[in-house]
């Protein structure tokens, strides 16, 4: 037994042994003597203070309803409720998102209006945070594994230019982990989830508040034997924060994460492999195992992975005014990457960043009025070995460099109501990126080189209100997306030197509406982009990817999420009450029994235009259709039961030629459980529950010329999960 095994034992026990402690240990009741008079204690009702540098949800959902674009929150106990074990099981209703895990892991493609479109290793093409402090390295690439979505209580979601308040200026737009802190975490919490595949989940959290101190803590370890041969995964991740509140305009906040993250890696199959056996992991034929330099292409026998450890330091302060809050932000984080493939990468990663930001919402000529400003410079510094891979052993090395990253963005946003039913937004950021390699090999020639951007980014909307809770947007805007160093690696040279690439930019124009009217609730955008320059990305080799500019590019699409309450009051004839935009799928629930349906629907329309070689096909590695949807049942009591479906209607290109697709495909789940505020909470869930074997995701090439090239990843089969969760 491994010692990342015996730690996932160890957590769970101690999670079951707390379950089974809090059900079983009874409350003592003191009995009075029968003379004694009766008195009854004082009662003081008294409520916690909001937290400056984390708001409430209900504070951020207010903020979310004035954005002049597309832009939602996600309540953490929305994805609660089942499994919790990845970053697609907190985004799948999320308007506008799309994410497919590649192997049943964390390490997912993520896209959002197609941003990172071909991406399917570590993230690009968006902004991840943390409490508004960046999670991305410092080339603009991310880790799922560094997010631990039960310490989040909600997620805010900013599609596109509609993240410019967190200076993101990608055509994706930004995600922001909001975490718990001790004036809105439980006092305890302790959850276990088993299932499948040998997934064992396990979570303790504490929190509170101790006079001017709050404080936060969650450890929780993952383990996944995995659906697919060689496609172990290992996450152990500790998050903590403690807040000092000066006085009532003035609060502090430190932020501490540790992740250790271990991830087997079982590569890309063609179709005819996935169909005869998706759980198999891409081999070499057995009697070239022992051959070295075609060795390297086995999984298995070369043993590929991605292993890391990260370490977080990061401080938020925040001085809150009748009309002004002012933000301070630093942060330090170190990676150690150990990445065997056709060759081993060893990485050490330190990335730095500041960052200050003024939100001022005095009125203004007697008009609502928000003025945001602010500067987020961070910059990193990599040491990046390469070495041969001998049979999953490292071997003699062949590169070494120091590369050196840079961003400077300078950001401000101006919202104006001109009557309480209109409200004008313009804003614009500013952008310098720098991306420098310094060869330091002592042998072959010099790759050292060094390339650097600059991007202007404006943005003007409108929102219109024609009655209470409804909202009509449209807002016109510019994206800038400098390349990271996984772009810029030359695939021909072992990932040495610099490709010479351009920044993508472009220019989005939407117009959407969000509201709710009775028991219906929606969120609905329409999206078209022109693109200069995208960055796609194409696999030319097992595990080797090289980027290129393309020509010009359209992306346009829908977003479509609504919920509607089909019935209610089926048997409780209750007394309905009104609810915000955001409140009907959050831990807000109504006082009545409902039958709820949750629809996530996308449209993803991405076409090169009038390309020299491509001419108007589809861009491929998305499916220009995807459909989310859930049926359950809700009860007051916290009793939850239905089914849900997952629906790809048509397959689509793996390759920007257009002659190889995947299959469509249909996936049915279901879940049944109990869920409360405080006390016992249970689960159980199926997935893909006809085992379905589909493509999840698949890789990219240029021209597949029709061939079955290995490029799919297929999903997991039928899986069942449980668990278990007390909160005090």
């Amino acid at each position: 037994m491994t010692y990342k095994k015996l730690l996932a034992y160890i957590l769970a026990l101690i999670s079951c042994v707390t379950l089974g402690l809090a059900q079983s240990t009874p409350t003592p009741t003191p009995t009075p003597e029968p003379s004694a008079p009766q008195v009854l204690p004082e009662t003081v009702v008294s409520a916690k203070p909001e937290s400056l540098t984390n708001p409430s949800i209900s504070s951020l959902r207010e903020k979310m309803e004035q954005i002049p674009g597309a832009a939602e929150i996600i309540d953490a106990e929305t994805y609660k409720g089942g499994r919790a074990t990845t970053v697609k099981d907190a985004l799948d209703y999320a308007p506008g998102v799309f994410i497919q895990p590649r192997f049943g892991s964390e390490e997912s493609r993520i896209s959002i209006r197609g941003s990172g479109l071909q991406r399917t290793f570590h993230g690009r093409g968006l902004k991840l945070l943390q409490d508004g402090v960046p999670i991305n390295l410092a080339d603009g690439s991310f880790d799922f594994q560094a997010i631990e979505p039960l310490a989040s209580k909600a997620v805010e979601v900013f599609r596109g230019s509609n993240g410019l308040e967190y200076g993101a200026t990608t055509l994706g737009g930004a995600v922001n982990f909001v975490s718990f802190t001790g004036y809105d975490a439980p006092r305890f919490t302790a959850r276990f989830d088993y299932g499948s595949y040998e997934t064992y989940h396990a979570q303790l959290a504490a929190g509170d508040v101790v006079g001017p101190v709050d404080y936060y803590a969650s450890l929780s370890f993952l383990s996944q034997g995995g659906y697919r041969v060689h496609s172990e995964q290992n996450n152990l991740r500790l998050f903590t924060n403690v807040g000092y509140r000066f006085n009532p305009e003035l609060e502090t906040r430190f932020y501490f994460a540790y992740v250790l993250s271990d991830s087997e890696l079982p590569g890309n199959l063609t179709k005819a492999q996935m169909e005869q056996d998706a759980t198999q992991a891409a081999r070499v034929p057995e009697f070239l195992r022992d051959f070295q330099p075609v060795a390297r292409f086995d999984y298995v026998t070369s043993d590929w992975k991605r292993d890391f450890n990260l370490l977080r330091i990061a401080n938020k302060t925040t001085w809150q005014t009748d009309d002004n809050r002012l933000s301070l932000s630093a942060f330090w984080s170190r990676k150690d990457l150990d990445h065997p493939i056709l060759f081993e990468i060893t990485q050490l990663t330190n990335d730095f960043g500041v960052g200050a930001r003024n939100d001022y919402t005095a009125d203004l000529f007697g008009h609502k009025n928000n003025f945001i400003f602010g500067l987020s410079p961070t910059w990193g510094y990599v040491q990046d070995s390469r070495y041969e891979n001998v049979f999953g052993q490292r071997g003699a090395q062949f590169a070494d460099s120091a590369q050196f990253a840079l961003n400077l963005d300078a950001y401000a946003l101006e919202q104006f109501w001109i009557s309480p039913q209109w409200a004008l937004c313009a804003g614009s950021q500013v952008n310098y990126v720098e991306r420098t390699n310094s060869d330091n090999f002592p042998v072959g020639p010099d790759n050292s080189d060094s390339q650097n951007w600059w991007g202007f980014s404006p943005k003007v909307g409108v929102i219109y209100e024609p009655v209470s809770q409804v909202q009509i947007f449209a807002d016109a805007s510019r994206c800038f997306e400098p390349p990271s160093f996984g772009e810029l690696a030359d695939a021909g040279n072992g990932g040495s030197g610099l490709v010479q690439l351009d920044a993508q930019t472009g220019t989005t124009v939407e117009i959407g509406t969000r509201g709710r009217y009775t028991h219906f609730t929606w969120d609905l955008c329409y999206y078209y982009s022109w693109l200069e320059n995208e960055l796609l990305e194409y696999e030319v080799a097992p595990g080797l990817n090289q980027t290129v500019n393309a020509d010009n590019t359209t992306h346009q699409g829908i977003e479509f999420a609504f919920n509607w309450d089909v019935f209610y009051d089926i048997f409780t004839h209750s007394a309905t009450k009104e609810k915000s935009f955001h409140s009907e799928v959050s831990s807000e629930k109504p006082n009545f029994d409902r039958l709820l349906l949750r629809v996530n629907y996308l449209w993803n329309n991405f076409c090169y235009s009038n390309d020299a070689i491509y001419g108007s096909n589809m861009l491929p590695g998305i499916p220009e259709h995807y459909l989310r949807a859930e049926l359950l049942y809700e009860h007051p009591c916290g009793f939850y039961i239905g089914p849900n479906l997952e629906y790809v209607p048509v397959g689509y290109s793996i390759d920007s030629q257009g002659t190889v697709f995947t299959d469509s495909y249909a996936l049915l789940g279901a879940k049944i459980g109990w869920r409360t505020k405080h006390g016992l909470s249970a689960y159980f869930e199926v997935k893909n529950m006809i085992d379905t074997t589909y493509t999840a995701t698949s890789g990219v090439v240029a021209n597949a010329r029709g061939l079955d090239v290995a490029q799919f990843l297929p999903g997991e089969g039928r899986g069942f999960y449980v668990g278990m969760e007390y909160l005090w």
